[in-house]
């Protein structure tokens, strides 16, 4: 992935089991022509059984799509001897990136104690890696919060916490949605203040859909802007109304993440390739010129 521009990628998720694998290998193809910089596929939190169709993606991509690919890995119910089982395939695969999670916790699952945090397994990956053999290694991707992780008591311990993520060995960060971007630009001055270094993404999500964003923000601590609110208040009776106006909400604050120097720009498509290409040809030209330093507001 090279540094030298402002980076632009994607995210994908595998099909809900009734539904096939070619719906979202239609979708993969469609994203490849924008020719984003890598596309994550999310990973399920139910454990290894969980694998097939995320491995596929991610070999679809790669492999015929053209496009690097980062594989999701949730820890929270995985015992140590799932993620090496995992772990094992990935290297099979020959799969280059993890974005190391703790994940979300499952209703009714009781989590595994093996990995408390995310950077429990960013460090058992690299202690799989001094084991290998063949002298490749795992590039390391790590989730941040723009607006603190849910389950953080303060400010200061979510960023101490995300530190340790980093020296542990994660060397990318993608950040979690928001929707003011002054959020991420505290965030990020935060970050450089602790000494983390590594580049940070912003996670941008089109709000196409109420329903969806409401589940997310509910997740992620994310706050809603007013006028972010008012736009989803003013065109929630109308599907292709809220589509166009969440787009140019993204749009907006693509053009202004930019031009304000992040280092990337991580867009979650939710499997629709028409958004993300709206979103590419209204922005495409900016990521051609070189990142510049973050201008802190």
């Amino acid at each position: 992935m090279n540094s030298n521009h402002t980076i632009f990628s994607f995210e994908v998720f595998p099909p809900k089991k009734t539904m096939n694998i070619e719906t979202v290998y239609k979708t993969l193809d469609e994203l490849s022509g924008i020719k984003p910089d890598f596309i994550s596929v999310t990973y399920g939190a139910g454990g290894s059984a969980n694998c097939g169709n995320t491995l596929n993606i991610a070999n679809r991509i790669k492999d015929v799509c053209g496009v690097q690919s980062v594989v999701h890995l949730p820890c929270i119910n995985m015992t140590k001897k799932d993620a090496l089982f995992v772990l094992e395939q990935f290297q099979e695969a020959g799969i280059e990136n993890i974005l190391a999670l703790r994940g979300d916790r499952v209703e009714g699952v009781e989590p595994c104690n093996d990995f408390a945090h995310a950077s429990d397994l960013i460090r058992f990956i690299k202690e799989f890696d001094a084991k290998r053999t063949n002298g490749k290694s795992f590039k390391l991707f790590g989730a941040c919060y723009p607006e603190r992780h849910p389950e953080s008591p303060d400010v200061l311990s979510d960023i101490k916490a995300l530190k340790d993520k980093v020296d542990a060995g994660a060397e990318h960060l993608l950040s979690q949605l928001f929707f003011d971007n002054e959020k991420f630009y505290r965030f990020v001055e935060r970050a450089r203040l602790a000494g983390i270094t590594v580049p940070i993404e912003a996670g941008i999500m089109p709000a196409t859909n109420k329903k969806s964003i409401e589940r997310m923000v509910s997740m992620t601590n994310a706050v809603l802007p007013k006028k972010f609110v008012r736009m989803m208040e003013r065109y929630a009776d109308s599907p292709e109304a809220i589509r166009d106006a969440g787009i140019a909400y993204a749009v907006d604050q693509i053009v202004d993440l930019v031009t304000n120097g992040v280092e990337g720009i991580h867009l979650y498509t939710m499997n629709n390739s028409y958004v993300a290409e709206r979103i590419n040809s209204a922005v495409r030209s900016l990521f051609s010129e070189p990142p510049v330093e973050m201008e802190i507001k």
